[in-house]
């Protein structure tokens, strides 16, 4: 992994904020003209490639980006802000001591749990599906009612066809920031299991009832471009079949491929040009 990058306003939402979630990204907002700037940088960068520390060093070059600089208050450079979770969790304005940047770095560091939630998030992002839920079950032997835990198994069960199982820890998310996430894999997660309680026979079974299950079958072996052609025709056929319950089971399947997907960016455009 490459732990020093270059961000620019377009791929700031990315390489920071989504990022974080896995690793914290230290933003660097620095200027070719700012002398204070060429003292702190190489010092962030070095600590960048040091093994002892765990952090993603991302430099914005302000006169490139200025509304970055105006979206997060830099009043003057060299800024340098820490993120987490996508969050803002700390920074800094000027030169520092190296010892003050060495306790801010120190600060970021995740202990043995979060490490090993954050492995797992990273293991899901690459779609080691059985890997993340080997760790998410380790983790939630010890940790059973945290909600990041819960959804990061719920993730990785529901993507290997699981899905009655991940509907079980996906359902123990009540609050938090995972709550958002877990209300839209929900709809899928019920899908899914739904269907592998179904009988495997459609012969009898309503033109888009049986289009659905298959369409349900897909997603269980994990073929979801074509699950997804199946549901974005159904949708065609009729907006509120299920009261647009497919609507829901794509929304939810977004949320488990990422939102960098090349499906996911393919097919939220079509369902939108379907439904809008």
């Amino acid at each position: 992994m490459d732990n020093i990058i270059e961000v620019s306003e377009t791929t700031f939402q990315y390489d920071v904020l989504q990022r974080s979630t896995e690793i914290p990204v230290v933003v660097d907002f620095w200027a070719p003209w700012c002398g204070p700037c060429k003292m702190l940088s190489p010092i962030l960068e070095r600590l960048a490639d040091d093994p002892a520390y765990y952090f993603i060093l991302a430099k914005v070059n302000v006169d490139d980006n200025p509304q970055l600089s105006m979206q997060y208050s830099i009043q003057g450079i060299p800024a340098v802000l820490a993120f987490v979770d996508g969050e803002l969790v700390d920074g800094f304005v000027g030169v520092q001591p190296e010892g003050r940047i060495h306790e801010f770095l120190s600060d970021l560091i995740p202990d043995e749990t979060d490490q090993a939630i954050n492995d797992g998030k990273s293991l899901l992002a690459t779609h080691h599906w059985a890997e993340a839920e080997d760790t998410f079950r380790n983790l939630h032997d010890e940790f059973p009612h945290r909600a990041d835990i819960n959804l990061g198994l719920g993730l990785a069960l529901l993507a290997q066809g699981k899905a009655c199982e991940a509907l079980d820890y996906l359902r123990q998310v009540k609050d938090g920031r995972e709550l958002s996430q877990t209300e839209k894999l929900i709809p899928l997660a019920q899908f899914m299991c739904r269907t592998t309680e179904s009988p495997d026979d459609i012969a009898d079974l309503e033109p888009l009832d049986a289009q659905y299950r298959q369409a349900g079958r897909l997603l269980l072996n994990g073929n979801y471009e074509a699950a997804m052609d199946g549901l974005i025709d159904i949708l065609r056929q009729n907006k509120r079949y299920r009261r647009g319950e497919p609507r829901a089971v794509m929304l939810g399947l977004f949320e488990l491929l990422g939102e960098n997907n090349t499906l996911t960016q393919q097919y939220r455009n079509e369902l939108a040009s379907v439904l809008f």
